[in-house]
């Protein structure tokens, strides 16, 4: 069936480059979350100075510095949310990889003859299945965590 393995292998090749396009999306995120933490870093300082030399400032002032203050460490955790979240992505995108990656070395050893097979050759598809139930198993418990993390917020 040459037509059929062929779009298989298209349609691979297509999973292949969006799980790609994905990861290279999460990884700017992640960078540009760690540049906006610096930088709240750095306004928070600011802040805290102002509010610790100040003290003959007036009340209203450091009323509005604590508030600036606040508004950045909240602003600061729903970063840190999101990078978790993201971390989260990126986990799975491994797993689902890795699971693509054993879907295909099983499916060779499953495509040969079993007159053909080696003793070595039903070891290494029983230990493929094995870690392919093993990365199943992940991504599900890791899709489970994020449902109950969504759940949660709600």
């Amino acid at each position: 069936y040459p037509s059929c393995e062929h779009t298989l292998a298209r349609r691979a090749r297509e999973a292949h480059m969006k799980r790609f396009c994905k990861a290279q999306a999460i990884q700017r995120r992640l960078e540009e979350i760690e540049v906006t933490f610096r930088e709240l870093e750095q306004e928070g300082i600011k802040l805290e100075k102002l509010l610790r030399d100040e003290n003959s400032s007036p009340a209203d002032q450091q009323t509005q510095w604590t508030n600036q203050l606040l508004y950045l460490v909240q602003k600061k955790n729903s970063l840190m949310i999101e990078e978790s979240d993201l971390m989260m992505a990126v986990q799975e995108l491994k797993l689902e990889e890795q699971q693509w990656q054993l879907d295909k070395k099983l499916r060779s050893y499953m495509n040969r003859e079993e007159t053909l097979k080696t003793p070595e050759d039903c070891k290494a598809e029983q230990e493929t299945l094995a870690q392919l139930l093993r990365v199943v198993n992940e991504r599900n418990l890791l899709i489970h965590i994020q449902e109950e993390k969504r759940l949660s917020e709600l």
